[in-house]
C-alpha cells in the first residue's frame, strides 16, 4: 500500500537534521569520523519506518547503525523514532541503494540487513530484487571479510530465489537458514513493522544469513 504524502515533509524532516546525512558520499571511508568512534558499522537497506533499526541501535550502543531508505516520506518516521529514543549511534540516509558503493568504501561495513524488500515477482523485474547477484556484487565489495548479510522475507519465492543467488555467488556461505522463523527457536529476533503485521496473520517468515568468505 502506498503511503499518503505527508504535508510539508521537507519542512517537518528538518527537525531531525542531526540524524539525517544529506551528502553521504562525502563520508565514504570516513563514517567512523562521523560517529566519532571505531565501533563496527551495520547498515539496513530499506529502513522503512525504522522499528527494526532503532530497536537494534537502542540495545546495542557499541555498534554504529546506518539506515538507507529511498522514500523521504517514510524515513521521516524512522527519524522520529530515533529522536524519541535519543539514539547517538544511528544515522539515516535518503538514498538509492543502487548506488551504495558511492557511499561506502571496500571493507567498511560489518553487517547488512535486508528486511521484507519488494519481491518484484515478475521474471523480467528480477534485477530489481535486492538479493539479485548484481546487488550481491555491490554488497560483497563494501563488506569486511567475514561480514554478513541478514535477510528476512515473507515471500517464499523470493526466499528461494535469494538462496540460489547467494549460492551461485560462491563468495558467501549460507548459515542459520529457517523456513519458519517464529517457530524456529531463534533467539534475539527483532521485528520490523511488516513482520509484526505478518506474524499476527499467521504468515511464515523466512530468514537466512550469508557470510562473506575471507
Amino acid at each position: 500500500m502506498r503511503l499518503r504524502k505527508k504535508p510539508r515533509i521537507e519542512e517537518k524532516i528538518r527537525e531531525f537534521s542531526h540524524l539525517l546525512v544529506d551528502e553521504p558520499a562525502l563520508w565514504k571511508g570516513k563514517w567512523r569520523q562521523l560517529f566519532q568512534n571505531d565501533n563496527p558499522l551495520h547498515v539496513e537497506v530499506g529502513t522503512g519506518k525504522g522499528r527494526f533499526l532503532t530497536t537494534l541501535a537502542q540495545y546495542n550502543p557499541g555498534i554504529n547503525y546506518i539506515g538507507v531508505e529511498y522514500m523521504q516520506d517514510v524515513i521521516y518516521y524512522a527519524a522520529r523514532k530515533a529522536d524519541e529514543k535519543e539514539l547517538q549511534n544511528l544515522k539515516l540516509l535518503c538514498f538509492d541503494v543502487n548506488n551504495i558503493r558511492e557511499i561506502f568504501q571496500p571493507g567498511e561495513v560489518r553487517r547488512l540487513y535486508i528486511n521484507f524488500c519488494d519481491p518484484w515477482p515478475k521474471n523480467r523485474h528480477a534485477k530489481r530484487r535486492l538479493t539479485h547477484h548484481n546487488f550481491l556484487a555491490h554488497y560483497r565489495r563494501i563488506l569486511v571479510p567475514g561480514g554478513e548479510i541478514h535477510f528476512k522475507t515473507d515471500n517464499e519465492q523470493l526466499f528461494a530465489f535469494s538462496l540460489n543467488e547467494f549460492a551461485a555467488e560462491r563468495a558467501f556461505q549460507l548459515q542459520n537458514i529457517t523456513l519458519d522463523l517464529h517457530n524456529s527457536g531463534y533467539v534475539g529476533n527483532v521485528m520490523t513493522e511488516y513482520e509484526v503485521k505478518f506474524s499476527l496473520q499467521g504468515m511464515k517468515i523466512f530468514r537466512c544469513e550469508a557470510k562473506l568468505l575471507d
